[in-house]
């Protein structure tokens, strides 16, 4: 796997009426591109779920009213989502600065109108799984899993590590067998470690994506050892033989290219072609998020590291 991005456009659009648009997860119906995320403000970490739309992945995209959920939490957002035969289905965080949390699981024929189910599963109190967040579906192997971000009980900053559930009914209703941690702090030296001096934050914003040769992207968001607060946040790749790893990573793989960060980001693969799409904050937007898209084509067999403004 080589990636090297060709295009990279930023910020793919402006929200109407919030300061900051985060966590996007674009999906396909089959005609309309459906764009899911979080809209909000860092100010005050106060977010709703985004819904917007648009007939191309660039654009343009058309804002809707926020998807309101009947769930309980202060953490609401984040929504991971995939469409299959005709459904959407939903899998979202209650919480995410805080023990406790649900994966929530919600569903819809079209996209607008959701019916919420029975989470599927919850933070287990007291172990490392304390705190649960940032829920995202994949389809690996004709397997259904959630891959998620799970911490330990903190007292000042959350640390958390990726994790892996897997479906025992080989649907999206579950129910949802624990797999445990695939990732770890210890597995990446571009993060910075549990005892580093100025802890930002773990690891979050997973997402796991079947190659064209059958190993298994992890996408996820890392904080950088070095540099100020607000620059040190990043999109990284690692790469597996097998969806519970063990999983080698690629590094960063993209350059903000001036003062800033990017992050919690969904990869698209379809026809040799890798799309990223991401969030980022730069001088460029007043340092407030917003959404970019970068595009490759895959090259086997070297996997090398590109850094892109």
């Amino acid at each position: 796997m080589k990636v090297q991005f060709e295009t990279n456009i930023f910020p793919l659009f402006d929200p109407k009426a919030v300061d900051d648009l985060k966590d996007p997860c674009p999906v396909f119906d089959g005609k309309l591109w459906h764009m899911y995320g979080s809209s909000g403000t860092v100010r005050s970490e106060t977010w709703s779920i985004l819904h917007a739309t648009s007939p191309d992945l660039y654009g343009p995209w058309t804002e809707h009213q926020p998807i309101v959920l009947p769930v309980q939490g202060s953490g609401v957002a984040a929504p991971g989502v995939i469409f299959e035969d005709g459904v959407f289905h939903m899998f979202i965080q209650t919480e995410f600065m805080k023990s406790g949390g649900r994966c929530e699981h919600a569903v819809s024929n079209d996209g607008f109108h959701w019916v919420v189910l029975q989470p599927a599963f919850s933070a287990l109190p007291g172990t490392d799984e304390d705190g649960i967040y940032d829920p995202h579906p994949a389809l690996i192997a004709g397997k259904r899993y959630i891959v998620y971000s799970a911490m330990p009980p903190f007292s000042k900053v959350p640390q958390p590590d990726v994790y892996l559930a897997r479906s025992k009914s080989d649907s999206w209703f579950g129910p949802w067998e624990r797999m445990g941690k695939i990732l770890d702090h210890n597995d990446l030296p571009h993060h910075n470690p549990r005892d580093h001096p100025d802890y930002e934050w773990g690891i979050e914003g997973a997402q796991l994506v079947e190659l064209p040769d059958g190993r298994v992207l992890l996408n996820a968001t890392c904080f950088l050892p070095d540099g100020p607060r607000g620059t040190r946040q990043r999109v990284f790749f690692a790469v597996a033989d097998h969806v519970e790893g063990p999983y080698r990573s690629v590094g960063p793989v993209l350059d903000p290219g001036e003062p800033g960060e990017n992050g919690h980001s969904t990869v698209l693969i379809h026809d040799g072609e890798l799309t990223l799409f991401y969030q980022s904050r730069r001088v460029l937007t007043n340092h407030r998020w917003r959404y970019g898209i970068a595009k490759c084509r895959l090259q086997e067999p070297e996997v090398t590291l590109a850094k892109v403004a």
